[in-house]
């Protein structure tokens, strides 16, 4: 029998200093949005509020939900309507012309299709969602190595710790359009991503299930482990470290009844 997930940990601070990438990155997404004037959007886990201050940049009226405190906080503190909310029970009717997502949706693992049913009901006729997301191969080596480094911990079967839900994009379109919305674009775009602090703070920020899963005396040892055996795969000779990140970027709108 496979472990229960661990539940992930989010740190603004922390979030901040390792994976700042993540919002940087996000640029893309918003111009495939377009956010309008006046235009009312659900950011859906919208983090520390990094993205949502551009979409509020652009004239958008936000409102940002997390299912972490800490992270709304933090968004609270730039000065954005930020909530914390389960994405699984989103409880908002017909009330936004877009629900914008940016590298959340793969942490929903339990029910995806409860989120998106959620975010149908949030959205106003004719409304859009747009997201990237984790896709099909997304950090597949990181994946590999966690696992395989847990055995050597005594952890025979990690699929239950695994917090991520990657899907192909067949896999996702079926989602989506079983919910009512019209496909307008989805794509798998691969995009290995330099890693600012290294692999090391990559695996402090997003690999917290894992790490969880060893005595707490062992975890600093386990990090080391999991780093050295990605090192030949991932870093080069200069020590820069690289991500294999896969991802998968749609644009949907919901159909009219």
């Amino acid at each position: 029998m496979a472990l229960e997930t661990q539940l992930q940990q989010w740190n603004s601070s922390r979030y901040a200093k390792n994976a700042r990438f993540v919002s940087d990155l996000g640029e893309p997404v918003i111009d495939l949005l377009n956010p309008q004037p006046g235009e009312r959007i659900l950011d859906l886990g919208c983090g520390d509020g990094a993205l949502t201050e551009k979409l509020i940049a652009r004239g958008a009226e936000v409102v940002g939900v997390d299912a972490s405190a800490d992270m709304v906080t933090a968004a609270r503190g730039k000065g954005i309507d930020a909530r914390v909310v389960d994405a699984y029970q989103l409880e908002f009717r017909s009330e936004f012309g877009a629900v914008f997502s940016n590298a959340a949706l793969h942490w929903m693992k339990r029910d995806p299709d409860a989120v998106i049913q959620g975010v149908r009901r949030a959205l106003k006729r004719g409304g859009r969602f747009v997201a990237e997301m984790g896709g099909h191969g997304n950090v597949a080596a990181i994946a590999v190595a966690l696992s395989a480094t847990l055995e050597n911990y005594g952890v025979k079967d990690s699929s239950g710790i695994i917090p991520w839900y990657f899907p192909s994009p067949d896999e996702y379109r079926a989602r989506l359009e079983q919910a009512g919305f019209r496909v307008e674009y989805i794509e798998l775009i691969p995009r290995p991503t330099p890693l600012p602090t290294g692999m090391r703070g990559w695996l402090e920020t997003f690999a917290i299930p894992f790490t969880n899963s060893v005595p707490p005396e062992a975890r600093s040892r386990f990090l080391d482990d999991v780093t050295e055996r990605l090192r030949p795969a991932l870093c080069d000779a200069s020590d820069c470290w690289t991500a294999d990140y896969v991802r998968l970027r749609f644009l949907v709108r919901l159909m009219n009844d």
